[in-house]
């Protein structure tokens, strides 16, 4: 302050910004001269939050559940200066349908800044189907049905065999190309293998006996 008879002029300040509270304040800014002439000026000081929450994904990002399995979002925190907020999710994941999903995480501020996070959660299937059936066969000679092979798995199993001897369907239905006479081979081997919708695969090594029937 500066006064016309008196030159310089002391300033006292009043009124206090909290700097941890949104808000506006006002600085009061006071001088008085020697013969008791007091000026005022104040200050408005904004207190204002541009900065969004901070969101912390617990667990793995990305996820793995296994096909058929349970899947339990483990969720997510959120920090902000203006102390602690909500964190809001959404999006689902099939457990029973292979593929990859999308969690998001919204948080909002007392003061409407936003944020978002995701977690990529991926149902995969590793597992391979497992044989149900035995692996030895028993039928006459001259016939050409074998038998049934099962393998159980959650998704559909199709069937091959290896070998030109005996041929499968997809359903699993085993057969020989042509009815096996005893007299020239007796026993058969052959690897048939499961595939299910995902490439998974296993094989069984099958044995074919052949009994003589002739007199």
């Amino acid at each position: 302050a500066f006064d016309a008879f008196h030159g310089e002029t002391p300033v006292t300040t009043s009124g206090t910004v909290d700097t941890d509270a949104v808000g506006s304040y006002t600085l009061t800014y006071t001088a008085t001269d020697l013969d008791g002439n007091t000026a005022t000026a104040t200050r408005t000081v904004n207190v204002v939050d541009t900065t969004a929450p901070v969101i912390t994904i617990t667990g793995d990002n990305p996820a793995t559940v296994e096909l058929g399995g349970t899947y339990t979002d483990a969720g997510a925190t959120a920090s902000d200066a203006s102390g602690p907020v909500d964190v809001v999710s959404s999006g689902t994941v099939d457990p029973d349908t292979v593929g990859t999903y999308t969690i998001t995480y919204t948080a909002t501020d007392p003061s409407g800044n936003e944020a978002t996070a995701t977690r990529t959660v991926n149902v995969s299937d590793t597992t391979a189907p497992v044989f149900t059936s035995s692996a030895t066969f028993i039928i006459d000679e001259n016939e050409t049905e074998v038998g049934t092979v099962t393998a159980t798995d959650i998704t559909a199993v199709t069937f091959t065999v290896s070998g030109a001897e005996l041929q499968i369907t997809t359903g699993g239905v085993l057969s020989f190309v042509t009815a096996p006479d005893y007299e020239t081979k007796s026993v058969y081997t052959a690897t048939v293998t499961a595939t299910d919708a995902s490439s998974n695969s296993s094989t069984q090594d099958i044995t074919v006996n052949v009994n003589d029937v002739d007199e």
